[in-house]
């Protein structure tokens, strides 16, 4: 019996230091002594590591609120430098084309980049391995495809034929065939080993956005489009009949295929074409905008469509991803389970393992642990928690009052207490969706602004009435200041403003040089609240003093919080992938850094001691760096 025991003990040693030291990776490689300083600290209540090294972390920082108490499904952000336009999966490997001409490609274990794959003159909007993994079809935006060796990652052979940029490739299961299609409204059939063009179709329907070989009908080919799922011949006649849906993708061994249509996933037998089982997504993933400047993809997420879905290696499971959400379902028993907030300009997702799913979004790969849902008890017949509409959208920290301030998509503002983690308020605003925001406590008063259009609102939360309305867009950031006596707003024309909260007059501007993506992500935490600073994309801040009267705005020298030694490096997910931390001014060292779960934040505070952190998934970290600070 006792060895039983310590066979059992020595099995959750074993996970729980795997799962340790991949979810920290990036964090331990840079730096061993992060162990105790970070990557302890941040692990779950329930890890064994953490219960083991309890007392050696008594100086480390406090977790306040948000602290995990097992280990989530997110674990990895890679970030590749440049925005994701495909992926794809095979042997092994992770192949990722970005919006740079270069093929990045990863470990699909530590996330590391073991190569770059250089060919194209232009970003590459379609990868697919050949089934042994050998080799690598991508098409580009420079009208090219391209046949790589995945073993000396060099060129092997470049198709030339059409006019405008390719936006879908695959190759045959016998690797002797590639199939591209092109915005130039062909279908190109290729010798993969003469580089021969065999056979062209002109569409019907130009706007097909998908082509691939059938895994089940060897000589057919497979095209979606707003006309739906369809199978063609070479001879570019329809086969089979035509389904109403947005994405296909098949199972390894070919037996069944998935189709996303609207919300629902169907799964279906590939001989009989019967429905085998049927599952949905929640729908919805944060709220929409009608605001006619958003990017497509953020209107079609927003429905809750299923847009991308893939089964497992060994075909048991099927996972995909509507409204921002990442769902897995168990073909066989119909559990459900909701993985994480992929984001919604997810473009694409694929399994690089039977416990790891990998999608791709902005500018970052992010590896999920399916595993750690899969062993978690199922009660029968039931599903996961329908995912929160709501998502947070700004954080606010007060700390000389004690309190921290979150704001979120649905028009929910919430107050902290800053010591303790809970709860001390929570108020009803009239704005929905992706407006800039912001919320103080002045005198008392919770005092809630946002922006719509353009015009700014100043809204009193308790009383639930209006104060004012002021004529200011924002574009790049709205916040106010620390004191509660002015509002910042930086508008479209590149000009930063402050206003005086309670007579509603213009304090002073400034032009700021903003590109896009730029936008102030952090106001003073000094008692003036005259001070407000603007982060960048290359991470440079930028920073002025509007409190003296009747002069320009003051240019300030870099320095974000009032501890000299200490200084906050990062931003929202949008210029750094979420990857943010501390560093010591004097050594450069990094003291702190968010990672895994912890990263991936929509809005961040950080004041010298405490740091605040607001997720997409409604979620609030709060952490205390008291030893920190006073060192």
């Amino acid at each position: 019996m006792f060895i039983l025991i310590q066979i059992g003990v020595s099995c959750k040693w074993t996970n729980d230091s795997l799962r340790f030291l991949l979810e920290n990776f990036n964090t331990i490689q840079g730096s061993p002594s992060q162990i105790y300083h970070i990557a302890l600290p941040l692990s779950p209540s329930s890890s064994w590591l953490q219960k083991c090294y309890s007392t050696e972390l008594s100086q480390a920082f406090r977790v306040v609120k948000g602290f995990s108490a097992k280990q989530g499904t997110f674990y990895r952000t890679i970030s590749t430098g440049t925005s994701v336009q495909s992926l794809s999966c095979g042997n092994n490997t992770i192949a990722v084309g970005c919006m740079q001409p270069d093929i990045i490609i990863l470990n699909p274990i530590t996330g590391s980049q073991t190569a770059i794959l250089s060919g194209h003159i232009n970003q590459v909007t379609s990868l697919a391995f050949s089934p042994d993994g050998t080799s690598l079809v991508s098409g580009s935006d420079d009208h090219t495809v391209n046949l790589w060796d995945m073993q000396t990652g060099g060129v092997v052979r470049t198709f030339r034929g059409h006019t405008e940029y390719v936006f879908s490739v695959s190759i045959s299961l016998d690797s002797t065939r590639i199939v591209s299609g092109s915005e130039d409204g062909t279908i190109r059939f290729w010798d993969s080993q003469t580089g021969k063009c065999e056979h062209v179709i002109q569409q019907q329907d130009t706007s097909m956005w998908h082509v691939s070989f059938s895994p089940i009908d060897p000589g057919h080919f497979i095209t979606i489009s707003d006309s739906g799922v369809q199978q063609w011949d070479i001879s570019g006649h329809i086969t089979r009949p035509t389904y109403d849906g947005s994405y296909i993708a098949f199972s390894p061994n070919h037996c069944q295929f998935a189709l996303c249509s609207g919300a629902v996933v169907t799964i279906r037998d590939s001989d009989s074409r019967a429905i085998v089982a049927e599952f949905h997504t929640a729908g919805g993933g944060g709220g929409g905008d009608d605001d006619d400047d958003d990017d497509d993809d953020d209107e079609d997420e927003d429905d809750g469509s299923a847009k991308h879905c893939c089964f497992s290696p060994d075909g048991t499971l099927v996972a995909a991803v509507a409204g921002g959400m990442i769902y897995v379902w168990d073909i066989a028993s119909s559990y459900s389970y909701i993985v994480g907030r992929s984001g919604i300009e997810t473009k694409s997702l694929v399994f690089s393992s039977s416990s790891h799913l990998i999608s791709a979004v902005s500018s970052c790969v992010m590896v999920w642990q399916v595993s750690a849902l899969l062993t978690d008890q199922v009660v029968p017949g039931t599903e996961s928690i329908p995912p929160t509409t709501a998502s947070l959208e700004s954080v606010s920290l007060q700390a000389r009052e004690g309190i921290a301030i979150s704001c979120g998509s649905d028009g929910v503002v919430k107050t902290w207490d800053i010591l303790t983690g809970l709860c001390k308020g929570t108020f009803k605003t009239p704005v929905l969706n992706y407006w800039s925001r912001d919320a103080q406590l002045i005198d008392g008063r919770l005092i809630f602004v946002w922006n719509e259009g353009e015009e700014t609102y100043i809204w009193d939360a308790e009383r639930g009435e209006l104060l004012q309305t002021l004529d200011a867009s924002v574009s790049g950031g709205l916040r106010i200041s620390g004191d509660g006596s002015k509002i910042f707003c930086l508008a479209d024309d590149g000009i930063l403003r402050a206003w005086n909260m309670w007579t509603w007059e213009l304090v002073g501007e400034v032009e700021v040089e903003v590109d896009e993506g730029d936008e102030i992500f952090l106001h003073s935490p000094h008692p003036g609240g005259s001070v407000i600073w603007v982060r960048f994309k290359d991470l440079s801040v930028q920073g002025w003093d509007f409190g003296t009267l009747g002069s320009p705005p003051i240019p300030l020298s870099k320095t974000l919080t009032g501890r000299s030694h200490l200084e906050f490096i990062g931003g929202p997910p949008s210029q750094t992938d979420g990857l943010s931390w501390i560093q010591d001014i004097s050594t450069g060292k990094k003291v702190f850094q968010l990672s895994g779960d912890y990263s991936g934040f929509c809005d961040i505070q950080w004041d010298g001691r405490y740091l605040l952190v607001g997720y997409s998934s409604d979620q609030v970290l709060i952490l205390d760096f008291n030893y920190l600070s006073s060192q």
